[in-house]
C-alpha cells in the first residue's frame, strides 16, 4: 500500500513525522516492508520549512508521485495552501482516486476546500472548530473525540492525535494485533477509544 503524506511549509511537525513513523514502523514490525511504503509529497518537491523551522526534502511533488492507496493530509499553518488552485485541484483529484484519505488537525480545512464534503462528519484541533464550522458549515464538526471514521475520509483531532489515527487505520487496514504490536515498538501509549 502506497501512503503518501502531503506537507507544505510551516506543516506541523508530528501532524506529518507522528504518520509517517507510524505506517513505516508498522511495516518493520510486519516484517513485509511493502505493507506500507511511506511518501512525503510537497507541492513542487523542494524542501519545505515545516513549523519552527524543520526543514523536510519530500520524497515526490504532486506531479510525479507513485499511485497512492491512502493519503494523509496534514494540518499546521495552512490557510496559504487553501489559495493555491494546483494545490486544491490535486488533493481533489487524489481524494477521488484513492481508496482512503485521512487528515491530521487542520488538514481538514485543506480537504474541504479542495472536495465536496457536505454531510461529513469530521473533527480537527479544538482551537480551530469554530472556523471550521463557520467555514464550511456543511460538515457535521465533531468535538472531544481523537479521530473520526467517516468510511473514505478519517479526521483527527490536533497533533498527536495524528499518532492515535495512523495506529486506528492500520488496525483496519490490516489487524488489531499489528496496530497494538506497532504502538509497543514506538513505546507510545494508544489512545485507541477515539
Amino acid at each position: 500500500m502506497n501512503v503518501g503524506i502531503y506537507i507544505y511549509d510551516n506543516a506541523e511537525v508530528l501532524d506529518f513525522s507522528g504518520p509517517f513513523e507510524v505506517f513505516s514502523t508498522a511495516a518493520r514490525v510486519a516484517k513485509n516492508p511493502d505493507l506500507f511504503r511511506v511518501y512525503l509529497i510537497g507541492e513542487t518537491g523542494a524542501t519545505v520549512v515545516a513549523r519552527a523551522g524543520f526543514k523536510v526534502l519530500p520524497d515526490y511533488s504532486i506531479h510525479n508521485h507513485p499511485v497512492l492507496d491512502l493519503l494523509v493530509v496534514v494540518g499546521g499553518v495552512h490557510t496559504g495552501e487553501m489559495e493555491k488552485d494546483n494545490v486544491m485541484a490535486w488533493l481533489k483529484q487524489q481524494h477521488c482516486r484513492v481508496s482512503l484519505t485521512a487528515t491530521v488537525c487542520t488538514g481538514i480545512f485543506l480537504l474541504a476546500k479542495a472536495t465536496n464534503l457536505s454531510n461529513t462528519t469530521v473533527t480537527t484541533h479544538w482551537e480551530d472548530i469554530p472556523d471550521l464550522r463557520q467555514q464550511f458549515p456543511e460538515l457535521d464538526v465533531q468535538e472531544n473525540i481523537r479521530w473520526v471514521d467517516a468510511g473514505n475520509l478519517v479526521s483527527s483531532s490536533g497533533i498527536s492525535a495524528g499518532i492515535d489515527m495512523s495506529l486506528y487505520l492500520v488496525a483496519r487496514l490490516h489487524s488489531r494485533d499489528l496496530a497494538e504490536r506497532t504502538a509497543r515498538q514506538m513505546e507510545y501509549d494508544w489512545n485507541n477509544s477515539r
